[in-house]
């Protein structure tokens, strides 16, 4: 009896145990789901691009006169050598490498600037001076093939630095030179006149701006750039009687433009990102 007894009592204390347990297992929450990595957030670069740019011109050079190389040392001043502001206007292709490298090809047409100067000129020894009063000009042709450094990107405004290669065709528009000389002590004027001509050069450049995102397609950008267009020649030239004709002596040399620059980018054709990793699980 005592037997029986014990047996049931087992049995009691097993079902109330079992039954505690799915008790339980009904109350607790479900266990969370493994831990994983997610993919890396994609890289934003854009691809290929196009680009429009509209900018005022500063340019810097000299005019040199040939027949003048052979005047004495310290005879001849220049006086009020200098070009007008003008225009530039470009368009280019490019493709965004990374989200910091970028390359574009531009090519822009720069309005014609005017020249105007004066030259005192001052032989004592040969009882002879003068001056030479200028008025010219040139319009020009650029080519480049340009890279780029982005420097990282704050509140959607991209700071920026790059180069550039390529040519210039520089064109002059003609020279008239009004010339009042006193040989001997008599006093006569002249005027001549050079034709325009044109020469290609070596170009080169560089620039530094700032860029603001004002899409995930579209860029404005504000900078700066200097260019190096070389020198520029003259063609035929006479005096305006008709006489001392054949090719003429003036040349602008070291030609350079210090521009300012409004520009926009328009990523036409989006690279897409690199395919995630497959996903790595731990437990």
């Amino acid at each position: 009896m005592r037997s029986v007894i014990l047996l049931a009592a087992a049995g009691a204390a097993s079902l109330f145990t079992t039954a505690a347990t799915a008790a339980d297992m009904r109350l607790a929450p479900p266990p969370p789901p493994p831990a994983y990595y997610g993919p890396p957030p994609a890289e934003d670069f854009g691809g290929w691009y196009l680009r429009g740019d509209i900018g005022m011109t500063n340019t810097s050079g000299k005019l040199h006169v040939n027949a003048y190389d052979t005047l004495p040392a310290n005879s001849l001043g220049q006086y009020g050598h200098g070009f007008d502001s003008g225009m530039s206007y470009g368009l280019g292709i490019g493709y965004q490498f990374n989200n910091w490298f970028r390359a574009d090809i531009t090519g822009e047409y720069r309005s014609r600037v005017r020249f105007s100067g004066t030259d005192f000129i001052n032989v004592a020894a040969w009882g002879f001076n003068g001056s030479d009063v200028y008025d010219g000009g040139y319009k020009s042709w650029v080519g480049l093939v340009n890279v780029y450094a982005d420097l990282g990107t704050w509140w959607c405004v991209t700071p920026f630095i790059g180069a550039g290669v390529g040519f210039a065709n520089v064109k002059t528009t003609g020279l008239q030179d009004s010339g009042v000389f006193n040989i001997g002590g008599g006093q006569t004027s002249a005027s001549y006149f050079a034709e325009g001509a044109s020469k290609t050069n070596l170009a080169w450049a560089l620039h530094a701006g700032l860029a603001y995102k004002v899409t995930n397609n579209f860029t404005v950008e504000l900078s700066y750039r200097y260019l190096n267009m070389g020198k520029a020649v003259h063609g035929f030239g006479q005096s305006f009687d008709g006489t001392n004709a054949g090719p003429s002596s003036f040349q602008y040399r070291d030609l350079t433009s210090q521009d300012v620059r409004v520009g926009m980018r328009w990523t036409c054709c989006e690279v897409p990102p690199p395919p995630p990793p497959p996903l790595v699980t731990k437990g």
